[in-house]
């Protein structure tokens, strides 16, 4: 059995968990008080979280990852220092659907290499007949999306707008949003997020 639990070896953790809290929250041009009134938690322990003195519980980091408008998953990611900032399109890394689970009229792929920047750009393909208007999504946030090949239809809020190749769009996150594939040919289109949604 490995000795990961060592006192070393979670302070390491705390450490690099609160270094990660602080820089997404300076990314974000978030303030102490602007992060607690946005998670629900105290700028006190934002604050210890910050500087790796306090060991919070799962439901303190859900509540910092909601604030932050990230997975909570990311606030572990640990950034590789040499990473190639070059994603080939044969090392794309593929993302679920958003809202259609396993369903196959759709192919979601990070054209970022990791979803720690600020931005979180997506090669999407949808098929004739997808549509998710039954998962409409609201978040924080803004996105640009661009079609290159086929037709697309964006409903804000329930008000559709057709966009063809080269047409672009741009719209808050905070409005209820979806999408559908209305034409007889694959739509490609790219979709840039922030701050990202995975």
């Amino acid at each position: 059995m490995t000795n990961d639990s060592t006192p070393e070896s979670v302070a390491a953790m705390l450490g690099a968990v609160g270094t990660r809290v602080r820089t997404l929250r300076k990314e974000r041009g978030f303030t102490l008080e602007r992060l607690a009134e946005l998670s629900g938690l105290s700028m006190g322990i934002i604050s210890q979280v910050e500087r790796g003195l306090a060991n919070p519980a799962f439901s303190t980091l859900v509540q910092l990852a909601h604030g932050l408008g990230i997975p909570v998953g990311l606030l572990f990611q640990v950034q590789e220092e040499h990473r190639s900032p070059v994603v080939r399109k044969s090392e794309r890394r593929r993302l679920g659907g958003h809202g259609v689970g396993d369903d196959d009229s759709a192919v979601y792929e990070l054209l970022t290499p990791d979803l720690s920047g600020a931005l979180e750009v997506t090669w999407v393909e949808t098929r004739p007949g997808h549509d998710t208007s039954a998962t409409p999504f609201t978040h924080l946030g803004e996105e640009v999306g661009i079609v290159i090949t086929g037709h697309k239809d964006v409903y804000l809020d329930g008000v559709r707008h057709e966009l063809g190749p080269g047409d672009s769009i741009r719209y808050p996150s905070t409005i209820p949003h979806w999408y559908a594939n209305n034409g007889d040919e694959v739509c490609t289109a790219i979709w840039v997020i922030t701050p990202p949604t995975w």
